[in-house]
């Protein structure tokens, strides 16, 4: 009977799916889906972090800690017998009396900080896979770095760049798109470190926005942009609507780049190129946008400085570009408009330009610094140049072949400095991520000056290092802080220095 019973089931269910009732199919298969189907979701962990956090100024430089107070001070002897009296001692006599002059310093400290959020319900999906509210402050800790890193490196609270001077502005008749016989205006803004970083043809400059911060408190916040120029304007040369225009301007202090504007001289005028050279060759219409807080009309462009931040403390960058702290500037030509001066060989495996810049340390300071830091451009083209020294350089490659295989391409390391005491020293050649084409920065470990008291020449002063706060909840949030507060102090600004303007090639 109970026979019976499960042989007519079977034959029901079959003939209720239009199957054979000789056969009773299988119905799983694989989902195509990784989130469909009974299928299990490999799901490595933990997360992969997949940003660099490249930060060797912040890694190199010491920290201190900071005594108090609202500023660091110091006092210094900057020269002894300033006037240059000789010696010279007659019978009897004492000797003439000589001048020290010295000189009182002040930085003044600046708060670093950021935040993040991790909601209960982030947390509640998290669970068994990472723990995301760590993940947030390792975050956290991270990104401080690479900010405080780029406030290291070009920070400008007490260097304003100077107006942008009008461009200079000619045109040919080929090589271009241009409407010929048209009336064109130029305008250009010049750009600091922060500028130049926060600049792009597809977000506009940055002059100055309201920053909302976590409590809704706001801060206004500089771009780091000067006085934009006045317009030039030029008419497009005849011929068949092949114009160029060529403009360039006066190189301003301090400034890492430029912004260029051009369009119809009655008419506003659109960013059209970000140039590290002080030139640009104009060659058809410009399309630069904006997005918020950026702006890409040169007609809508307020008149005003905001090159310095209030906010942030001097960098290396603004050390070496003010000439008044006796830091080493050099300029490269203007040259040829959209080409410009790159560095020069020595044909003799040198640069002639960074052999200028330590003969000038040398000669003025007498200390040889220790590091050039550079822009993959830099390191590029400092390498060919040395390597297109002729058959007298003095420079030595090795060949090593194994297994008769031969290794290809150069990297240059290091320079030989010869402008040093005790014979030639070496300068390390080091990529900084963040440091604009066409400039090179020297830095200097230690003061080659006896009984100096200075044991570190550049270092951070902190009030308070590194720490973490957890708000008080007041939604179903988590609430993360790293802050930090502190300012960098720089000791002999001499022992810096600067090359801009450099063209690519």
């Amino acid at each position: 009977m109970n026979a019976n019973v499960t042989a007519e089931t079977l034959a029901l269910i079959k003939a209720a799916h239009g199957q054979p009732q000789n056969e009773l199919q299988k119905a799983w298969t694989q989902s195509n889906s990784a989130i469909g189907g009974i299928t299990a979701y490999d799901l490595e962990a933990p997360s992969k972090k997949l940003y660099p956090v490249i930060t060797p100024l912040r890694n190199s430089t010491p920290r201190v800690s900071g005594k108090g107070g609202i500023q660091a001070n110091w006092r210094a002897v900057t020269g002894v017998n300033t006037g240059g009296v000789l010696p010279y001692v007659s019978g009897g006599n004492r000797g003439a009396v000589i001048a020290t002059s010295t000189a009182n310093y002040t930085a003044a400290y600046k708060g670093l900080g950021l935040e993040d959020t991790v909601t209960f319900e982030a947390d509640y999906a998290a669970e068994d896979f990472e723990d995301i509210k760590a993940l947030a402050v390792e975050g956290l800790l991270r990104a401080q770095m690479i900010a405080e890193e780029k406030v290291i490196l070009g920070g400008n609270t007490g260097f304003p760049l100077s107006n942008t001077p009008a461009a200079t502005v000619t045109s040919a008749n080929t090589g271009g798109s241009l409407t010929s016989g048209s009336n064109y205006g130029v305008g250009c803004v010049a750009l600091t470190f922060e500028g130049y970083m926060a600049a792009s043809l597809t977000g506009g400059i940055v002059q100055s926005y309201t920053r909302t911060n976590a409590d809704g408190s706001t801060d206004v916040v500089n771009g780091g942009t000067a006085l934009p120029s006045s317009q030039a304007n030029v008419t497009a040369a005849a011929g068949s609507n092949t114009s160029v225009i060529s403009a360039s301007v006066t190189p301003v202090a301090g400034a890492m780049a430029y912004a260029w504007f051009w369009g119809p001289a009655a008419g506003n005028l659109t960013l059209g190129a970000i140039t590290t050279i002080n030139s640009v060759l104009i060659t058809a219409a410009a399309t630069g946008t904006a997005t918020a807080p950026g702006v890409a009309n040169f007609n809508a462009l307020s008149a005003a400085n905001y090159s310095t931040n209030g906010l942030a403390f001097d960098g290396l960058l603004t050390f070496a570009s003010n000439s008044a702290l006796g830091s080493l500037q050099t300029t490269q030509a203007t040259g040829t408009p959209g080409t410009g001066t790159p560095l020069t060989s020595d044909g003799a495996g040198g640069i002639v330009e960074i052999d200028a810049a330590l003969k000038s340390f040398w000669d003025n300071y007498r200390l040889s610094p220790s590091t050039a830091w550079v822009n993959s451009q830099e390191m590029n083209n400092i390498g060919k140049k040395i390597l297109a020294g002729n058959s007298s350089a003095a420079q030595r490659f090795v060949f090593n072949a194994d297994q008769g295989m031969l290794g290809g391409g150069i990297m240059v390391r290091s320079y030989l400095n010869k402008f040093a005491m005790n014979g030639a020293q070496t300068l390390d050649i080091k990529l900084h991520p963040n440091m604009p084409p066409g400039t090179i920065l020297f830095t200097t470990e230690t003061l080659p000056y006896p009984l100096s008291n200075v044991n570190n020449i550049l270092q951070m002063r902190m009030r308070r290092d590194y720490y973490q706060i957890e708000w008080p909840q007041t939604s179903r949030k988590y609430q993360y802080g790293i802050y930090c507060d502190g300012v960098l102090q720089n000791y002999f600004p001499p022992s810096q220095g600067i090359i801009t303007n450099i063209a690519n090639g």
